[in-house]
């Protein structure tokens, strides 16, 4: 079988590259600098992967689309599901999207997760991909492109966005950065990790991610909301509104309580015995 990715000369498409490779399957790539183009890739594979930015990916799709036949399957890499899974429908081929939980930097898919939209396939053609991903450590989790942009808002974009507004607001306090971990606990240091880890990639992959998912702006305006209560519950010194507060959060969360503790217990200790 052969694996044709588009984008296979970037990280993630290397990655991939890999997973086929391992699998037994003979691998090509077009790249911005390659002999091969995007149109031989979709052309000669079997299975056509574009891994490319968020914001090209869909006219990437549409560039090769009406190349492919209905014995080809058709799968993207990107963040975002319902509008690359649209394009991807254009063409004649099965298609299945997907997403993979984790960066480039991943040293293989142990214990990984990603996530599959198929939109037009056979049960076999789904299983005989996804079984390439289970059988070197990943967990498939199935959904469908509406589904999945809608939670990637919250896992995603609202995590990604407070993230950034927590680095700017401790940059305008004109707080050292490095004189803070002199003061901190294990926890802010974590804290503070996620914010340098965010800091020291690209830009263009966080403002796709922020900019180009529709369900965002619904998220952040219910988040802008929840900021301005909780401020006025602080500046009020009001400890009962602060105490219903707490506790209906901690209500909704009862279920995940348990395990949210020994997971970060042990995070800390890593932290603090290393």
């Amino acid at each position: 079988m052969l694996a044709g990715i588009i984008g296979g000369t970037g990280q993630m498409g290397r990655f991939f590259a890999g997973v086929f490779e391992e699998a037994g399957w003979e691998v090509i790539v077009s790249g911005t600098k390659t002999s091969l183009t995007n149109r031989d890739v979709a052309e000669m594979a079997d299975l056509v992967m574009v891994s490319v930015p968020i914001h090209v990916t869909v006219g990437v799709i549409r560039e090769v689309a009406g190349l492919l036949s209905e014995e080809q399957v058709f799968c993207d890499l990107t963040s975002l599901k319902v509008e690359p899974v649209r394009a991807m429908l254009e063409s004649r081929a099965e298609v299945i999207g997907l997403h993979p939980m984790f960066g480039p930097g991943a040293a293989s898919l142990r214990g990984q997760t990603i996530v599959a939209t198929p939109a037009r396939c056979g049960p076999e053609t789904l299983e005989g991909l996804l079984s390439i991903f289970r059988d070197q450590g990943a967990a498939i989790t199935l959904s469908t492109p509406e589904a999945h942009d809608r939670m990637m808002a919250v896992i995603q974009g609202l995590t990604h966005f407070i993230t950034l507004a927590k680095a700017e607001a401790i940059r305008r306090t004109g707080t050292d950065v490095g004189e803070t971990l002199s003061f901190t606990s294990p926890v802010y240091r974590i804290e503070l990790g996620f914010v340098g880890r965010l800091l020291a990639q690209d830009p263009g992959l966080y403002g796709d991610i922020l900019q180009m998912n529709p369900v965002v702006p619904e998220v952040l305006s219910e988040f802008e909301e929840v900021v301005r209560t909780l401020r006025a519950i602080v500046e009020s010194g009001d400890d009962e509104r602060f105490q219903a507060f707490f506790t209906e959060n901690a209500a909704y969360y009862a279920s995940y309580l348990g395990a949210a503790t020994a997971e970060t217990d042990d995070l800390i200790n890593h932290v603090v015995n290393r």
